[in-house]
């Protein structure tokens, strides 16, 4: 196989991956868990910031059509955190400890960037969970950005690191020469 197909090939397993793992941790209510970037972080990490960053992006465009159009808009987000893990990756390779410290970087990236959006679409809701505590802080007399801020921050801070940490330890787990084929 080569690089080319072995390239797409993992990116459409990193979208299959996003959508399978969301649609479990949504079926099973976990909270602060959406594990909806975990493919988009192995594409990142093991191929780099273009695939990363197509793999988000191909992500929300079917979830946008199969689940809720409301995803579509936040494709920006999933989008630059394939960008930002494939240029960590490609500076540091990918271990438990990159990746904790990666998924502490994109718990305040995601956030920085997917809040405006909630805020100038949906007026801070997108139908999550979190709405819920948005709408608490907004009564508490917090200002919208700030109310839907918050929120994003803490579960991102719990979803983000474990979705990095699992990423990192698959590529544990992977042979010495696929990742060799991926690599040059």
């Amino acid at each position: 196989m080569n690089k080319n197909t072995l390239s797409i090939t993992i990116s459409a397993l990193g979208i299959g991956l996003n959508i399978i793992l969301a649609t479990l941790a949504k079926t099973f209510g976990i909270p602060f868990l959406f594990l909806d970037t975990v493919g988009t972080i192995l594409s990142g990490a093991l191929l780099g910031p273009f695939f990363g960053a197509i793999t988000g992006l191909i992500t929300n465009l079917i979830t946008a059509m199969i689940n809720n159009p409301v995803e579509l808009p936040f494709a920006i987000v999933n989008m630059m955190i394939g960008i930002v893990v494939g240029f960590i990756a490609k500076k540091f390779g990918f271990s438990i400890k990159t990746a904790i410290l990666t998924g502490v970087l994109l718990s305040v990236l995601a956030p920085l960037v997917g809040t405006p959006i909630a805020v100038s679409l949906f007026g801070g809701l997108a139908g999550g969970s979190m709405d819920i505590l948005t709408g608490w802080l907004v009564k508490s007399g917090q200002k919208i950005f700030t109310a839907a801020f918050i929120p994003r921050i803490m579960s991102n801070l719990i979803d983000k690191i474990t979705s990095c940490v699992v990423v990192a330890m698959i590529i544990s787990k992977l042979p010495s020469t696929l990742l060799r084929k991926i690599g040059g």
